[in-house]
């Protein structure tokens, strides 16, 4: 191998890895409700991520998925929130406009950062 191959092959080896931060994906890294929490009557639900989220690209769809008392409960589609970006672009809020009914739940969202890379993820808790 020449010396000038051995250069080429590690300067690309150095952009890549100088690069992938700037690829990498959005992802998860704290909520509230904590993952299988049980909380008291929540007013609002946050997810913060590890890098900006577009908000174009963000969903969320809230499912109740158990209720005490009836052992065959279908997950249940719960409307009646709004979402909130916070100003950096890191972390969503959504905004219940009535406390959630006692029972078990799971938030399942999706969003891309500025990658473009669409990333999903669930979120069960429990409301006591």
């Amino acid at each position: 191998m020449t010396q000038f191959s051995r250069l080429s092959k590690m300067a690309t080896l150095a952009a890549l890895c100088i690069a992938n931060p700037l690829f990498a994906h959005v992802k998860l890294t704290a909520s509230s409700p904590a993952v299988n929490a049980k909380i008291a009557k929540p007013g609002k639900i946050v997810l913060t991520f590890s890098d900006k989220v577009v908000a174009t690209t963000f969903k969320t769809e809230l499912m109740m998925v158990s209720m005490p008392g009836m052992a065959d409960h279908p997950p249940m589609k719960m409307a009646g929130y709004s979402t909130q970006m916070s100003a950096d672009g890191k972390s969503v809020t959504l905004l219940l406009k009535r406390a959630l009914p006692t029972g078990g739940y799971v938030l399942k969202w999706s969003a891309a950062g500025n990658d473009g890379h669409n990333v999903t993820g669930e979120l069960p808790f429990n409301v006591k």
